[in-house]
């Protein structure tokens, strides 16, 4: 196994780009992995833990790396070429800072300069840097979205009290998603505009249920990421707090929508009692807290992200919500073999890994995950499943020097085939997250794999469930039925959201010593 590095001096690029070029890079012949960063000491850490470089190297924060692993070094300088010439590019003409030839701006004081109509500032540098830049928006009266992560908690305080002192708001630190005004940020999908507003401590959770009002014919007016660590008692949910007063203040939302995992318990009294106050109806969706624990006149708590997509358009029509349906579904008939009962699901999306080892868990038992609403039920080993299990593979472990799983498929690929040909594995779960900034084509990723699984297990004597959901909306750039299309013509058993995924697999799987 050869390997290379390359240092491109004083060259800056966000880590989305960087991601998307990451995994282009990685399907060049001969290349096995690639990792396109800037040259912080953080970042070359994270590549040194992942075995992409070694020795010393004379790179500064300015600096953007690029560190290979492959076949052969002739693969590997090919590649390197490749990723350079990318890197380097000259966009066309109107795509670019402005006119041909016009310098882009290298401050966030000269980008309002050039744009004075701007209102929202989006930081994504290395972490130890997103902090000052995240101020600086602040001070020049933006508000903020910082998809940067490794901001310390301190940091993160100080950026919030102060923007909530000056009526200005900050989503994150690693905050993926929002949608402000109609525009997506970060991995935000398509949705057409409506009453509905979101505020969320969940990238895909937010993506999930603003996807779901879309498909169920009504509309967002604003949907706000807070950041996984805003209701952390340390922080105390400032940016759900100035997300609940926004959306109680717009004339144009109708209801409100909070989702998170459970917040420490003073964050959670302090959030509700703030939301009950709002004069709006509010649905709660505290993903593995007892929807009984949640009380208000106003507050209308939901288990899973479906309920609440489902509660919130019912009330923007004036109507009651209905209560969730949890029927059992109509499950086709598998021809499993002895012995195969074990559902193992592998997530790009960690909330969807959260909600799925909670309904798991209550529908076959004990679910093992990195990701689990019950901390007795961590996994050991992330990397090897045991009994029903799911994994969340966007976590820190998988992509230290690699591309998120939403943007390169290759390490979950790989992990499916490994489950499919445990004996005892009768259905592996999946989600499928279209939008910006995800890959192009996962179903064009995903569905030879399923159809490769499928073939080894019919040749071992059994039978494979595939059972998954699309998280997306017509519009998105992906194209959602020709998604759909090709993963059901590959043999996936399609769901509507991750909630009925997880049933529809359970209600699939033999109990034990039932054969089907």
């Amino acid at each position: 196994m050869a390997s290379a590095t390359r240092i491109i001096r004083n060259l800056y690029r966000d880590s989305v780009s960087l991601m998307q070029l990451s995994s282009v890079i990685t399907k060049l012949p001969g290349v096995e992995e690639a990792s396109l960063i800037m040259a912080t000491a953080g970042n070359i850490a994270l590549l040194r833990e992942a075995g992409l470089v070694a020795g010393e190297l004379k790179a500064s924060p300015n600096d953007l790396l690029i560190a290979l692993k492959g076949k052969s070094e002739a693969a590997l300088a090919a590649a390197l070429s490749e990723a350079e010439k990318a890197l380097l590019e000259v966009p066309p003409a109107g795509g670019g800072a402005g006119a041909p030839g016009e310098m882009a701006p290298r401050s966030i004081q000269m980008a309002l300069a050039a744009a004075p109509e701007s209102t929202i500032a989006l930081v994504s540098t290395p972490g130890e840097y997103a902090a000052a830049e995240g101020m600086k928006a602040l001070g020049l009266g933006l508000d903020v979205m910082i998809f940067s992560d490794n901001v310390s908690i301190e940091d993160e305080v100080a950026l919030k009290t102060f923007a909530r002192k000056r009526n200005l708001l900050v989503m994150g630190p690693d905050c993926g998603t929002a949608i402000i005004n109609g525009v997506p940020l970060g991995f935000a999908n398509v949705v057409r505009r409506g009453a509905i507003g979101v505020v969320g401590a969940s990238g895909t959770g937010l993506q999930q249920v603003t996807c779901l009002v879309d498909r169920l014919g009504q509309g967002i007016s604003q949907a706000i990421g807070t950041g996984g660590h805003d209701l952390h008692y340390a922080v105390g949910g400032i940016t759900m707090l100035s997300g609940i007063d926004a959306l109680g203040a717009d004339p144009e939302t109708r209801v409100i929508v909070l989702i998170s995992k459970p917040p420490s318990p003073e964050v959670a009294k302090k959030v509700l009692a703030h939301a009950n106050r709002v004069g709006k109806p509010v649905v709660v969706n505290f993903i593995g807290a007892d929807p009984a624990s949640i009380r208000g006149a106003n507050l209308h708590p939901v288990k899973t992200l479906e309920d609440a997509a489902r509660a919130a358009v019912a009330l923007s029509k004036g109507a009651q919500p209905r209560a969730a349906n949890a029927t059992k579904p109509v499950a086709p008939r598998m021809k499993f073999a002895a012995g195969q009962r074990w559902v193992r699901g592998l997530y790009s999306g960690g909330t969807f890994c959260y909600e799925a080892s909670l309904l798991l868990s209550e529908l076959l038992g004990r679910a093992w995950s990195n990701a689990p609403v019950n901390p007795a039920d961590t996994i050991a080993d992330a990397w090897k499943s045991r009994e029903h299990a799911v994994i969340d593979l966007g976590d820190d472990l998988f992509t230290r020097g690699r591309p998120h799983p939403m943007i390169d498929h290759r390490l979950r690929n790989e992990r499916i085939l490994k489950e499919a040909a445990d004996p005892s594995v009768a259905a592996i779960l999946l989600d499928v997250v279209l939008g910006y900034g995800s890959h192009p084509d996962p179903a064009g990723e995903i569905a030879p794999v399923i159809r490769a699984a499928q073939a080894r297990a019919a040749k071992a004597g059994r039978a494979i469930a595939f059972v998954g959901f699309v998280c997306g909306t017509p519009g998105d750039p992906q194209n959602l039925a020709r998604q759909q299309k090709a993963l059901r013509d590959a043999g996936m058993q399609l769901a509507g959201s991750n909630a009925q995924t997880v049933r529809l697999a359970a209600a699939m799987v033999p109990a034990r010593g039932e054969r089907r």
